[in-house]
């Protein structure tokens, strides 16, 4: 089946909670650095994904996911609220794929799509920050992103114990 990308207005981000909330759910439990710690089930992730789609309302987040056969499957968020002196700025978060449905191209669509997105907004400088060792930290070289550097035990990993944090940039537009 083919995947589709699409940008979700707030009213779709609430209508979309409970299928974010597997996939959220479905990478922490899969060892995913995103903010959560184990064990997470999908109700847990209701109180972030509100969160979100009130974002997605102010027009302060970005959010896209990544369905097959009309079921969300990925999802990738651009913080487009900045400081006055950051419009040209954006933050990449939460790049997430269910682990069901990886190794599709889910992850390379929705960064191109976050990408386009951000610059049609008049960005030009996305940033993001991924755990160092982490599966995903091999992708965003692969899609163009510059590693700046990293910083040694600046979260947890969802089991628990210290993991260092790499962070990239991309100009975009």
């Amino acid at each position: 089946m083919t995947a589709m990308i699409r940008l979700l207005s707030a009213a779709e981000a609430r209508l979309a909670i409970p299928d974010l909330c597997e996939v959220l759910a479905d990478c922490v439990n899969g060892g995913a650095s995103v903010g959560f710690m184990q064990p997470y089930a999908p109700a847990d992730a209701e109180p972030y994904w509100r969160g979100v789609a009130d974002t997605v309302a102010s027009g302060a987040t970005l959010l896209l996911v990544a369905e097959i056969g009309g079921r969300i499957v990925g999802t990738v968020q651009v913080g487009a609220a900045q400081m006055p002196n950051q419009p040209h700025r954006g933050d990449l978060k939460k790049l997430l794929v269910h682990r069901a449905a990886r190794g599709k191209g889910l992850a390379r669509l929705l960064m191109e799509a976050a990408e386009r997105e951000a610059a049609s907004r008049g960005m030009t400088l996305l940033v993001l920050d991924t755990a160092t060792g982490s599966d995903a930290e091999v992708i965003y070289p692969r899609l163009g992103w510059e590693r700046v550097g990293v910083i040694p035990d600046y979260a947890l990993w969802p089991e628990g114990g210290l993991c260092a944090t790499t962070f990239f940039y991309k100009r975009v537009a």
